[in-house]
């Protein structure tokens, strides 16, 4: 296995390089005579693809989708659909001093250690840049959910040290942080921009909220709703945690709290965060992901080259100085995935 391919019944496999020819994914397991068209696909990947503001990075990518298979007369044919956006603005030359070296933070070493060669241009397929490939397959998942009522919604609550203190989600789309707080959006954009000036970056975390979630869903012991969704956030390679419902606060919470109560109207509470046993309860299904600070940053660092010689580094290129804005479409897209395939499961299971 080559650890590109997610997914059981509704499985996807990404493919490309940061400054490839491209990047893509097939998606096998698509149910057939969903209406869906390179349009639809195209607004998603609009909300991820890379010059969206000054606080994203400055390479120009149209990301403009392309359908190879898998649709016919504006129809998945229940086939094989694959689909590839072309790289366009990939200037490799700022990565020539880094070719024998290893960037602090970045999968260089261990790319060398696991394969003895890597890609060292925008870092080869370890690039944020593959995720383009998982937005495009989680716009045909939201499709799919979408006709059955289920809505994944995702936004940043933290970045750079400031939390939201309202959840509005009609505020998601109007900031370029895509927070849920516009004024706390303005405030991570300025200390964003000050640490971009001091050749440093910053993380936060993307809070997701899904709704519309039939109940039953999610395999018992090992494929549980949440540990499939842990698989697919974590592999995200700028996820560095993730919680569910009370999260780490239920460490501190007593059982008398944290039980949720059932009634004739249902729960009373959600600190399960919508799964109890693995298997969804039929309330919003709520995680928050730790996303880390961007490792490519201007600042000089201490590291080694190939030959094991200690170097001071400074990494070129574009880069963003936070990822949080571009990431909350890539949670909902991995999100979208690991919900069709479950339901998929679910659905064979009874057939």
């Amino acid at each position: 296995m080559s650890g590109s391919t997610f997914g059981t019944h509704f499985k996807i496999t990404t493919f490309g390089e940061s400054h490839g020819a491209g990047v893509g994914v097939v998606v096998d397991g698509v149910t057939p005579q969903i209406e869906i068209s390179e349009q639809e696909v195209q607004k998603e990947l609009d909300r991820r693809k890379p010059g969206q503001s000054h606080i994203t990075t400055s390479r120009r990518e149209s990301d403009t989708i392309h359908f190879l298979s898998g649709v016919f007369e504006g129809k998945t044919t229940g086939t094989p659909l694959a689909m590839v956006l072309y790289n366009q603005d990939h200037d490799s030359s700022a990565y020539d001093h880094i070719k024998h070296a290893y960037r602090p933070g970045h999968a260089d070493f261990t790319y060398q250690a696991k394969y003895g060669i890597r890609d060292y241009r925008g870092s080869g397929r370890a690039s944020g840049r593959e995720t383009a490939g998982r937005v495009a397959a989680g716009a045909i998942a939201k499709k799919i959910l979408a006709s059955r009522g289920i809505v994944i919604t995702a936004y940043t609550l933290k970045a750079a040290g400031i939390e939201c203190s309202l959840r509005d989600f009609d505020q998601i789309e109007k900031n370029p942080m895509r927070a849920c707080d516009p004024h706390a959006a303005a405030q991570m954009v300025k200390r964003i921009e000050e640490l971009k000036e001091l050749g440093d970056s910053a993380g936060g975390v993307v809070e997701c909220i899904i709704t519309g979630l039939p109940k039953g869903i999610g395999e018992p012991v090992f494929d549980k709703f949440e540990a499939e969704i842990g698989k697919g956030i974590l592999s995200v390679g700028a996820v560095r945690g993730i919680e569910f419902g009370s999260g780490f606060a239920a460490a501190d919470m007593l059982g008398s709290t944290h039980n949720d109560p059932l009634t004739p109207q249902g729960f009373a509470s959600n600190f399960a965060g919508g799964t109890l046993g693995g298997i969804t309860t039929g309330e919003p299904f709520i995680f928050r992901a730790a996303v880390k600070p961007t490792a490519s940053i201007s600042s000089e660092q201490q590291s080694i080259n190939e030959a094991g010689e200690a170097i001071t580094i400074k990494t070129e290129g574009r880069h963003d100085p936070c990822i949080c804005p571009r990431i909350v479409p890539v949670i909902e897209a991995m999100s979208a995935v690991v919900v069709v395939d479950l339901l998929k499961r679910q659905a064979a299971m009874w057939a």
